[in-house]
């Protein structure tokens, strides 16, 4: 949707509707919201609408707590799930200061700015998603339980798979909020699934994601379950992943699209950009404790390495034809805020482009079933939170993204959540704690 000022005002008068929802996320992709009333908006746009920003985690302290929210007209959402009439929008915000300045810690303007600089250079990055996501039943007080809701596995149908009338109707809202999904299965494991949904521009994919768990979330409650994007809910079962596909434009034309044109140098060495800063920007892609329980195993990548079509790889070049073509990382997980997450990965690829970095040799084996010996000389991703927290503190690329007072909350509240985790002798039940219902 792209929708203007003068265009909202007029909708939100003929449509009978009645709440509306400003949104935005805190510096991990927590979404929050203000709801105000629609004779507000038109106020709402021009003045923002203010919000104590000492109660958002990562933001300002009570000495300096003032911060207000601008709705973005172009993101107007009506949302499905709520009643017809009287109906509920929803706006992504700007946020800023009382004296007009941008917040620095507004995650949303980080990948705004990411996304100009690189369109400054020529080049464009269009991403989608693959999210993946448990379904679990809730207790007879609509408390979450650890009991999947099937026990379906890869691609079944039912009864097996259970959840597809929940797929259809969350398949079925998307489209409504104007999100084109393209396919939806049942996974690996018992209770969960994969939805995707359209490719499209950097900013666009973040805002679609974090629309796309809120109604998963509200889906699942609206059918008595509880859907949980933990990384690693059950420790027997597959992990969630967060698969990012990133493909690269310059002059309107797909970078990745021939692997023969002389174009498609862009394209490798925007692959090198990412491989190089991986270490780095993984806290960023990786949140939480849990992540790294997930990585190494059931398809989930631990070396940084990649290939074509290969499962068992960082980034992996799918077998598409056309615009699809692309490149897969395989890495993230829903912990990310996309926001960031997208920001830094473009950021690193632009910077492997800029710098003329080569990419090396694709590692064309199964890295799951391989032995110690033949790995002994490839890279591998922080094997857990703390060691993913001292590289990213240690890092000047990340600085030329984020605000070092947004890296520092960033990294206090992560060093804070390890020592909980840490201190814990029964590190299931810490996860369970700290992340199941959260995620």
């Amino acid at each position: 949707m792209d929708y203007k000022t003068s265009e909202v005002l007029e909708f939100i008068q003929e449509n009978d509707v009645k709440f509306i929802r400003l949104a935005f996320c805190d510096i991990f992709g927590n979404q929050k919201n203000i709801t105000i009333m629609p004779n507000e908006l038109k106020r709402a746009f021009n003045e923002g609408v203010s919000f104590d920003a000492s109660a958002v985690t990562g933001f300002m302290n009570v000495e300096e707590s003032d911060l207000l929210l601008f709705p973005e007209a172009s993101t107007m959402y009506l949302l499905p799930w709520r009643p017809q009439h009287g109906r509920v929008v929803r706006f992504f915000c700007n946020i800023k200061h009382p004296d007009g300045r941008t917040f620095e810690g507004d995650s949303r303007n980080i990948l705004k700015e990411v996304i100009k600089e690189s369109r400054e250079k020529g080049f464009v990055c269009k991403i989608g998603c693959e999210s993946e996501f448990y379904l679990f039943e809730q207790d007879e007080f609509g408390n979450p339980t650890m009991i999947p809701y099937d026990r379906g596995t890869y691609c079944d149908i039912y009864p097996n798979d259970r959840c597809e009338n929940i797929r259809r109707d969350i398949c079925l809202s998307l489209e409504e909020m104007g999100i084109k999904p393209t396919s939806s299965h049942h996974e690996q494991g018992p209770g969960q699934n994969e939805i995707d949904y359209e490719y499209s521009d950097a900013l666009t994919a973040a805002d679609n994601l974090i629309n796309f768990r809120s109604l998963v979330k509200t889906k699942a409650c609206e059918n008595g379950l509880f859907a949980s994007f933990m990384p690693r809910p059950l420790s027997t079962e597959s992990g969630s992943g967060l698969h990012i596909n990133l493909s690269l434009y310059k002059d309107c034309k797909n970078l990745f699209r021939d692997s023969n044109s002389s174009d498609y140098e862009y394209a490798k060495r925007f692959i090198a950009g990412i491989l190089n800063r991986i270490e780095e920007i993984t806290l960023f892609l990786n949140s939480c404790t849990n992540s790294y329980v997930r990585l190494g195993k059931d398809k989930a990548p631990r070396y940084i390495t990649w290939s074509k079509e290969n499962r068992s790889q960082l980034i992996r070049i799918p077998a598409s034809k056309g615009d699809r073509c692309r490149m897969e990382l395989r890495s993230p997980d829903s912990s990310c805020n996309p926001y960031i997450a997208f920001a830094l990965l473009i950021k690193a690829g632009m910077e492997g482009i800029e710098k003329n970095l080569e990419l090396c040799n694709p590692h064309n084996t199964n890295l799951f079933d391989v032995d110690e010996n033949d790995v002994e000389g490839l890279k591998k991703l922080p094997h857990n939170l703390d060691k993913a927290i001292k590289i990213a503190k240690n890092s000047e690329f990340i600085k030329t993204v984020l605000p070092q007072k947004t890296i520092d909350n960033y990294i206090n509240d992560k060093v804070e959540e390890w020592n909980i985790y840490n201190s814990i002798t029964d590190k299931f039940k810490a996860e369970k704690e700290l992340y199941f219902e959260k995620l």
